[in-house]
């Protein structure tokens, strides 16, 4: 069943733009805190990493605008009723 729910919403976000995002904010928030670490000023380099966070989202977005993100909307998740008729259906279909 889990293999089935999987095939029908394949799509979280798993662009070229969503993932530049994600490990630009890793690597920016692990620089800040290295620097933290090994003696540097915590305000300072929060401050730094926020602003890298910020301008990192907006190249993002560029990205995303250009071509690099979803191309369709994202699913939507059946309501309760529909998923329950779904799996009725399943269920005596299988019997």
């Amino acid at each position: 069943m889990a293999d089935e729910h999987h095939e029908e919403h394949d799509d979280h976000g798993n662009t070229v733009s969503a993932w530049f995002l994600t490990v630009s904010w890793i690597v920016a928030w692990t620089v800040a805190a290295v620097a933290i670490m090994i003696g540097g000023n915590l305000v300072t380099w929060t401050v730094i990493g926020l602003v890298a966070s910020v301008a990192l989202a907006v190249v993002a977005g560029v990205m995303k605008k250009a071509g690099l993100g979803r191309k369709e909307p994202r699913p939507v998740p059946p309501t309760r009723e529909e998923w329950e008729a779904g799996r009725k259906a399943t269920t005596a279909g299988g019997q």
